[in-house]
């Protein structure tokens, strides 16, 4: 048969001096061709008109085979060059495609006796990549947690692979590998080899890019794709997936980007080729519709074939004429048993021949699943009824036969697979939502490179978009990119990332994120975060992860999913046997009936009735709906062992500023107790505090700026810091400045020392603070602001004071909180004082004040001494040490990446109330966990002794396989079902929080 070209390997030729160091024998065989090819033929492989391939060589045993190989290879017209590497069995071979294909290359080594393979992915010479990578793959065939162990197992056990994690109800596996020590084909073809299906989704490499490619029709146009690939600069290796039409590219960041790669292409081509970047994500989606139609099919098959069968068995009987049909006699068999035999066949080899796949797969990895136990029920059915008709031929006694059961087990298991599958395709609609809020294209303007001036615009790629572009966003369009608007103003609608349901006012530097819909006015804007680096891909990434974690509970699972299987199959063994030894009276037997088929029928029940799947599905499809909900309602959860842990939440720890404050500090009073100016006074502290990034800092600039110039604006935005580099000449130089990390600031201002800061600082530097300031301090204190105080020249000059006000949720959350069984606690670095007037104000009456930024992480652990679970909540970076020594850390979305990054929750809209939605959406998240557990462990410890006939001699319940098996087939389909309800979570809000009871 002639072999598949799909996935030939278009590669550029490598210089000789490159190096690779994963095979010295690859080296020497490429080596080999490269110094002795003439620079003719160098030249017609970089150019396509002449094609490089290797191809694997099963068989070889000695130097005479490669010889032979190698001899056959080199006799093909049109092969210029050949070499075969004997202990790696690979062939390198160099052609003119116009006179021979790869197929005729397979065939000459086949002919040789050799078996071959093009290999679709030959390493490219010095291309050896650094550090690990994260890849994303596709798993098929999974059905219960024993499959997915089974998996991870097999993954972990490659070399090279540093960790493994596998997700049943997302049917993806994330692998980190060294790629110098594995490829992903290569752990691809592990999966496959275990007898699953696999399929490379995506992963972190940043010098790959993956093209949908149109207008390739031919060997031609393959050819000239090829010949313009070689000619671009910075193309390392190239390959062509003909049935996908994908063209993968490996290329030189620092030499070519993802865009002028694109357009070189699409240039060279004159337009014949038109590209777009593929998105993994909706090749996940595709595969996901096409396994739910796949099952589909194979359902209506089953079904269409055993209607005829049931027909005959139940219908036909009460039809004089064609029961006479039936009864005709035809050979050693009557017609109705000829058709019966025939018809099942199929269902049972063709159609059910997947779970004879699965069952073998997961008998070669040392597991047994639900395939087994389908595939040993059935079995057991159908070769009984051949057996059965086998026997009557010969002896003439005929026994009943059920070909029915076995039709009707495996048409019933298809419809539960094909439900499961539409059930979990819905628990993942929250990544499919998320990647349908991804623009697909964006309007760039080009700008003149001398003047900066817009000469035009044109319509790209929107994952083409590079950082410092200048986009055109118009009315009703999504924001291609995170950004800054550089141009004109309009409302943003930001609901569907930060579910924050106002449209938020953008003007002239203000910030926008990628996938929001623009909704008025006509904006341009400046991208400052692209690819995987978008806010929008990065809760993508959350969600994903989240999804792929497992929570500490599954670990039950596993174990059960472990020991049921055999357990299951023990009890059908037992079942069977008790029957046929007599155990049974004889006044159960059915009439005609005998012990052997009597117990038969009990143990197939027993068999196909356990359900594994549903308890392998409680845990992961409740945790992939939650973390969607959470999503949507701007809560993100970076997983399961996250979910579980945070419903024992017991304290939650909150920072002050900027989390129960709304971060927007501002000078309210100012005071001097010198006879000093008061404008002269404000400029002295303004140019000490200029140098400092702390937020009271940026608060006392601006309140001076505006003394001295009636200027609104605060220090915070784009604009305004560009206005106040235009006028900082009227700044005192500052020298030898330094931030003192929970005291203040100190420098030098005309050669004398000026402190800013609290008492601390005051007492330290050895300055007297007089009663009447400390009066005045106190005062402000008690009425929640911070006292600042200003020493110049060793003398205490003044007091600002600076007021941070506090969030209009807070009270409502923290007596929320209170009435939910958590205890609220706040820790700040702020002075006692202020710290306890905030409290008041909030109704927290445990606080930690004066706690340095270090010391925060402290405050958590001392709550956790006695076993207690704790959450801190923070926004910046000095809250970082916290969140990560918190069993929960919930970083304000609006805070600093570091804090996010340390966090175990985010919350998006920077709204305390989401405290609160966390935390009650893991508890709903758990207490659905719960009930599925209960579910599918009560559902086989009452179905399993039915099918058993437990309750046959005192009630005549007897359940048929073919009832078992549905029964079987639903389990998992209910449980999914009952995680499904949790999308119909809502938030509590305001006015119901209050409400919220201790459970």
């Amino acid at each position: 048969m002639a072999p598949s070209i799909r996935d030939l390997q278009l590669t550029q030729l490598s210089s000789a001096g490159g190096d690779d160091s994963r095979d010295l024998e690859d080296v020497r065989l490429l080596d080999a061709y490269d110094n002795s090819s003439s620079e003719d033929e160098e030249k017609g492989v970089q150019q396509g008109t002449m094609k490089r391939i290797q191809v694997g060589v099963t068989g070889m045993t000695c130097a005479a085979c490669s010889n032979s190989v190698e001899a056959a290879l080199t006799s093909v017209n049109g092969v210029l060059r050949a070499s075969v590497a004997l202990l790696q069995n690979k062939a390198d071979v160099v052609f003119d495609p116009r006179l021979v294909k790869d197929e005729d290359i397979k065939n000459a080594i086949e002919d040789a006796g050799f078996e071959a393979e093009i290999l679709p992915e030959p390493s490219a010479v010095g291309t050896k990549p650094q550090g690990t990578l994260v890849g994303q793959f596709s798993i098929g065939g999974m059905t219960c947690a024993a499959c997915v162990s089974s998996v991870e197992g097999i993954l972990r056990d490659i070399p090279g692979v540093k960790r493994a994690v596998v997700a049943l109800a997302t049917s993806l596996g994330e692998v980190e590998y060294d790629p110098t020590a594995v490829s992903k084909d290569d752990i691809v073809n592990a999966i496959e080899d275990a007898g699953f299906e696999a399929a490379f989704v995506q992963s972190s490499e940043q010098d790959k890019i993956i093209l949908g490619v149109a207008g390739i029709y031919s060997e031609v146009d393959v050819q000239i794709l090829g010949g313009i690939l070689s000619n671009l600069k910075g193309v390392r290796q190239f390959h062509f997936d003909r049935i996908s039409r994908e063209l993968e590219v490996l290329f030189d960041p620092e030499v070519v980007n993802s865009r002028s790669l694109v357009d070189g292409i699409e240039g060279g081509s004159i337009g014949k080729f038109k590209l777009h970047v593929a998105n993994p994500y909706s090749r996940v989606t595709s595969k996901d519709v096409e396994e739910a139609s796949n099952m589909f099919r194979l359902f209506l098959s089953s079904l269409f074939l055993s209607i005829p069968v049931f027909f005959i068995r139940v219908i036909c009987p009460h039809i004089p004429l064609f029961y006479s049909l039936l009864l005709w006699r035809c050979g050693p068999f009557q017609m109705g048993d000829w058709l019966k035999w025939a018809l099942v066949s199929l269902v049972q080899f063709v159609v059910g021949k997947r779970f004879y796949i699965a069952a073998a797969r997961a008998l070669r990895n040392g597991s047994t699943n639900m395939d087994v136990l389908v595939a040993l029920g059935t079995s057991a059915s159908y070769f009984y009824s051949v057996g059965a008709l086998l026997y009557g031929a010969i002896t003439g006694f005929w026994s009943p036969t059920y070909f029915e059961t076995s039709s009707m087990l495996i048409t019933f298991v298809l419809l539960g697979k094909y439900l499961e599958c539409l059930a979990k395709g819905k628990t993942s609609d929250a990544i499919k939502k998320l990647v349908e809020l991804a623009p697909a294209t964006a309007i760039l303007l080009i700008k003149d490179d001398k003047d900066g001036r817009c000469i035009g615009e044109r319509e790209i790629d929107a994952l083409l978009i590079q950082s410092s572009d200048t986009l055109k966003v118009l009315p009703g369009a999504k924001v291609p990119a995170d950004g800054v608007v550089v141009w004109g103003s309009s409302y943003i609608n930001e609901s569907m990332v930060t579910g924050e349901s106002v449209p938020v006012l953008k003007d002239v530097s203000s910030s926008v994120i990628g996938g929001t819909i623009n909704q008025h006015g006509v904006l341009h804007i400046k991208a400052t975060k692209v690819g995987s680096d978008t806010v929008l891909n990065q809760i993508i990434s959350l969600v994903e992860t989240a999804q792929m974690s497992k929570a500490p509970i599954q670990k039950f699972a596993d174990f059960i999913a472990s020991i049921f299987v055999p357990t299951v199959i023990t009890l059908a063994l037992l079942t069977y046997f008790a029957g046929t030894l007599g155990a049974y009276p004889e006044s159960w037997l059915p009439e005609n009936g005998n012990y052997f088929v009597f117990a038969l029928m009990f143990s197939i029940s027993v068999v196909v009735i356990a359900c594994p799947c549903a308890l392998g599905l409680a845990t992961p499809t409740a945790v992939m709906v939650a973390t969607g909900v959470g999503a949507n309602n701007g809560v993100l959860i970076k997983g399961g062992d996250a979910l579980e842990r945070a419903q024992k939440i017991t304290y939650v720890i909150f920072d002050k500023t900027g989390t129960l404050t709304q971060g927007k500090a501002s000078v309210t009073t100012a005071k001097v107790f010198t006879g000093m100016d008061r404008g002269e006074f404000l400029k002295l502290v303004a140019s000490a505090e200029a140098s400092s990034e702390h937020p009271l800092a940026k608060a006392i600039v601006a309140y001076a700026r505006h003394f001295h110039f009636f200027d609104d604006s605060t220090t915070d935005d784009y604009q305004s810091h560009n206005r106040d580099s235009a006028i900082s000449g009227w700044l005192y130089d500052a020298t030898e400045f330094c931030a003192l990390p929970g005291r203040g600031v100190q420098c030098f201002i005309n050669g004398k020392l000026i402190l800013v800061g609290n008492r601390k600082l005051m007492t330290e530097s050895g300055i007297l603070i007089p009663e009447d300031v400390e009066k005045f301090v106190i005062d402000l204190e008690e009425s929640a602001k911070t006292g600042i105080l200003v020493a110049y020249d060793s003398n205490l000059i003044g007091v600002l004071g600076v007021a941070d006000p506090l969030k209009r949720e807070a009270a409502v959350v923290v007596e929320g909180l209170i009435r939910m069984g958590v205890r609220p606690i706040m820790v700040t670095g702020d002075n006692w004082r202020t710290a306890q007037a905030v409290a008041k104000e909030v109704g927290i009456h445990d606080v930690k004040a004066e706690v340095m930024p270090a010391g925060k992480a402290d405050v958590v652990r001392s709550f956790q001494k006695d076993g207690s679970t704790v959450a801190m909540v923070g926004d910046g970076i000095n809250d970082s040490p916290a969140l990560a020594a918190a069993d929960i850390g919930m970083a304000i979305g609006a805070g600093t990446d570091i804090a996010i990054e340390a966090a175990d929750y985010v919350l998006m809209r920077n709204n305390l109330e989401d405290v609160i939605t966390a935390i009650d959406l893991s508890r709903k998240t758990f207490a659905r966990i719960r009930l599925n557990y209960v579910f599918a462990m009560a559902y086989n410890v009452i179905a399993i002794p039915i099918a058993a006939g437990v309750f046959f001699p005192s009630l005549g319940i007897q359940l048929p396989p073919w009832a078992a098996g549905a029964c079987m087939a639903l389990s998992s389909v209910s449980v999914v079902c009952s995680s499904l309800l949790l999308r119909r979570y809502k938030k509590p809000r305001l006015t119901s929080i209050l409400e919220i009871t201790v459970e």
